[in-house]
């Protein structure tokens, strides 16, 4: 590890003439954002590979929904306790440690030769994205102190983007020798990639470096919260990333599954694509589509209908329909966590900008645990068809109560 990087672990100057490089705006960018994006492509690799670790492993769809939740359980620890370490030790060293510890649970979930394993491999994968999470958002922010808008852009893009790569790739690479080893090792390799660079450049100093003797107070867990005048913008963005990512969590975890039964699937590339699909049309739509926050109540809107459609054109065998629904679920998640989220954190100053973010995706990251493993649980004793049904339901219902909350926000407005 270079030695730069030591230096700002330690929390001390850094030096930086020992194998240093300074790049431009656009490099440092580039840098960023294939960081946070290649972590969230090693979390949803498995997303394709699921049907068949449940019979190679013997899971069923609590085993399952149990491997998906770890990763979420450990990345909501770690976003409560470490959320705040960039700002300390720097954005380039929160990042380099992500990429270590996300590099080592690729490996351990590559070989895992049961639950347990897959478990710890989920978990470190985990705490990977959370140091990274807040660390890439404020890195970005500080790139690019006059476009906040698309600091936020960035920082939604990559997260969404990553998210529904994963599951291509995987399921692209499943079909090569050597099944999911090979799936992680390309991961593994991947990462050592963008290491390097990230590891070398010559990086900002941190925005609030500790004095001497104040080191380990300053990287203590502490309580996460956001100024009182930035709660309600606040509770929006988190309770609609709370939703959105319970249907993505269905989505990537118990959905590939009951689609290869439903559809009669059995390509695994398939199964990846239509995973992936609405986080792909997710993350489009943030790039793309443009409009003010009338975008919020729309995309909630959107949300509601789909979700229903996708589970009632399931039920009935319809593909097309099943296919359909899930680019609406995407486009309508897109266009409301987007505005919510930006609403959100255009409300904090920039000191305050990786601690509100982290905390957003705290409770965002609860959506893809609670929720999806509650359905877990009700699939093992209800049923899988009326378990789905009436989780689709509950989403509709949470979606439509948000769009009204968002309708009489900006009525208050005008």
């Amino acid at each position: 590890m270079n030695l730069s990087v030591i230096s700002e672990l330690r929390m001390q100057p850094m030096n930086h003439r020992v194998l240093s490089w300074n790049p431009g705006l656009t490099a440092r960018l580039v840098i960023t954002v294939s960081v946070s994006f290649l972590l969230l492509v090693g979390a949803n690799l498995a997303t394709p590979l699921y049907p068949a670790l449940q019979s190679e492993l013997h899971l069923g769809a609590m085993g399952t929904t149990v491997a998906f939740a770890s990763y979420v359980c450990s990345l909501m620890l770690f976003l409560s306790t470490v959320g705040h370490w960039s700002d300390h030790i720097g954005r380039r060293a929160a990042l380099v440690i992500a990429v270590v510890v996300s590099f080592a649970g690729t490996l351990v979930f590559g070989s895992a030769g049961n639950l347990l394993e897959l478990c710890l491999g989920r978990g470190l994968q985990g705490a990977g994205v959370a140091l990274a999470t807040g660390a890439s958002a404020a890195a970005l922010r500080e790139l690019l102190p006059a476009r906040p808008e698309w600091a936020s852009r960035f920082t939604l893009l990559a997260s969404s983007g990553g998210v529904a790569f994963g599951p291509v790739l995987g399921g692209l690479l499943a079909h090569l020798p050597g099944g999911r080893t090979t799936v992680f090792m390309v991961q593994a390799f991947l990462l050592l990639l963008v290491l390097v660079p990230l590891s070398t450049l010559q990086a900002r100093p941190a925005i609030a470096l500790a004095e001497r003797g104040q080191r380990s107070k300053a990287l203590a867990p502490r309580r996460l919260g956001v100024p009182s005048s930035a709660r309600a913008p606040f509770w929006l963005a988190a309770l609609v990333g709370f939703l959105s990512f319970a249907i993505f969590g269905f989505v990537l975890s118990l959905a590939p599954g009951y689609f290869a039964q439903a559809f009669g699937l059995d390509s695994v590339l398939v199964i990846g694509l239509i995973a992936g699909l609405p986080l792909g049309i997710s993350a489009l739509s943030q790039l793309v589509v443009r409009g003010g926050k009338a975008l919020l109540p729309i995309g909630l809107g959107l949300m509601a209908a789909s979700t229903v459609v996708l589970a009632v054109a399931a039920e009935h065998r319809q593909l097309p329909w099943a296919i359909a629904a899930l680019v609406f679920v995407g486009l309508g998640q897109g266009m409301a966590f987007r505005t919510a989220f930006a609403q959100a954190v255009d409300a904090v100053n920039d000191k305050q900008h990786a601690q509100t973010v982290s905390t957003i995706y705290l409770v965002t990251y609860l959506g893809s645990a609670v929720p999806v493993i509650a359905l877990g649980w009700a699939v093992g004793v209800f049923g899988q068809q009326q378990s789905i049904l009436v989780f689709s339901i509950g989403c509709a219902v949470v979606a439509a109560v948000l769009a009204v909350w968002a309708l009489a926000g900006l009525r208050k407005e005008r």
